[in-house]
């Protein structure tokens, strides 16, 4: 086999981030290059050079388990930065609107008994998973070589937006309805900006998770 088709197998049997995939292959590409380049060099013709430098590399069935598992951990890494870093930012973001926002007090004293404790709920799902991020960022970093399976700590992390993003989103809705909530609340700069970045954090979130998942459920 030439390595050309090594490599075009190669990348076919690996699925991840792309940046970090391309990287991949052509690294081992480069190696292949420069080992047949060797033997080349002490007399044999190219293609028997490049048949021996695949030869010497490793079947693709051996090769490929070992790249994928750390394409599957830099989507983990990936997926834990993006809830470590968006999340407590949104909850701050929020948090903020609600103490500037410049609405009558006796209307937001109307709220229901439920609303401060649906409120909180929010805050604690939403800063529980951004803790997990952080804890799962470290373990697929520093941490990996003591961590048997990372593979269930990234599909662990895909699984966890998943269930909280339904929840936040229903509850959040459920929020926002009722006779307390001001009329123009939505026209409000600060919550419409708010509002644009928690969905563009939300959608990153639900992509990355995905592919976690996805990526997992194949290794």
């Amino acid at each position: 086999m030439r390595i050309d088709d090594y490599v075009a197998g190669l990348d076919r049997a690996l699925s991840g981030p792309h940046g970090p995939k391309y990287d991949l292959v052509v690294e081992a590409r480069d190696s292949l290059v420069d080992t047949a380049d060797a033997f080349e060099a002490e007399g044999l013709a190219r293609a028997e050079a490049e048949r021996l430098a695949v030869e010497e590399f490793g079947r693709i069935s051996e090769v490929a388990p070992g790249y994928q598992a750390e394409l599957t951990a830099t989507a983990g890494r990936r997926l834990a930065l993006l809830l470590l870093t968006s999340v407590p930012a949104t909850v701050l973001m929020w948090g903020l609107i609600w103490q500037l926002y410049p609405g009558e007090a006796a209307a937001w004293a109307a709220r229901p008994g439920w609303h401060m404790t649906a409120s909180l709920l929010i805050d604690i799902l939403q800063l529980s998973v951004g803790v997990y991020g952080g804890l799962a960022l470290l373990a697929l970093s520093r941490g990996r070589r003591w961590i048997p399976r990372p593979r269930l700590v990234t599909r662990s992390l895909g699984l966890a937006v998943w269930a909280m993003l339904p929840l936040t989103s229903a509850l959040g809705l459920l929020l926002s309805q009722g006779s307390y909530v001001p009329a123009d609340l939505d026209r409000f700069p600060p919550v419409m900006l708010a509002s644009l970045t928690t969905y563009a954090f939300g959608g990153l979130q639900l992509y990355c998770a995905s592919r976690c998942i996805r990526l997992t459920r194949t290794a």
